[in-house]
């Protein structure tokens, strides 16, 4: 009795330690497609600003330019974070299905 009790015990905590393992990859999926969604819109915002004229008589200094892209990094991370445009939400249902169809395929049987 008091081994079907720890066999019991063990195989729960493997249930429940495969369980938060599964939480932690979704975590680290959806935190991966955020960041990718950060890049993608950084990348967007920088080709809209190469489209805006330049003024010749007020030129940027390099500090300027490099604390300009600074800024627009951090931007893009709150954007992400608060939903951007969609794209993380979009990659993570993709990605997701693809992660636990091929858990599925290499299951043993």
């Amino acid at each position: 009795m008091e081994i079907n009790g720890k066999a019991n015990m063990i195989v729960a905590q493997n249930t429940l330690g495969s369980k938060s393992s599964q939480s932690d990859k979704d975590a680290k999926l959806k935190a991966s497609c955020r960041e990718m969604e950060s890049v993608f819109l950084d990348l967007l915002l920088k080709q809209m600003r190469q489209t805006v004229p330049k003024s010749e008589l007020m030129s940027k200094s390099s500090g300027e330019e490099t604390m300009q892209s600074m800024l627009d990094g951090e931007v893009t991370k709150d954007m992400a974070k608060a939903g951007g445009m969609g794209l993380a939400d979009l990659l993570y249902r993709q990605l997701s299905e693809r992660v636990s169809v091929n858990n599925k395929s290499q299951a043993p049987r």
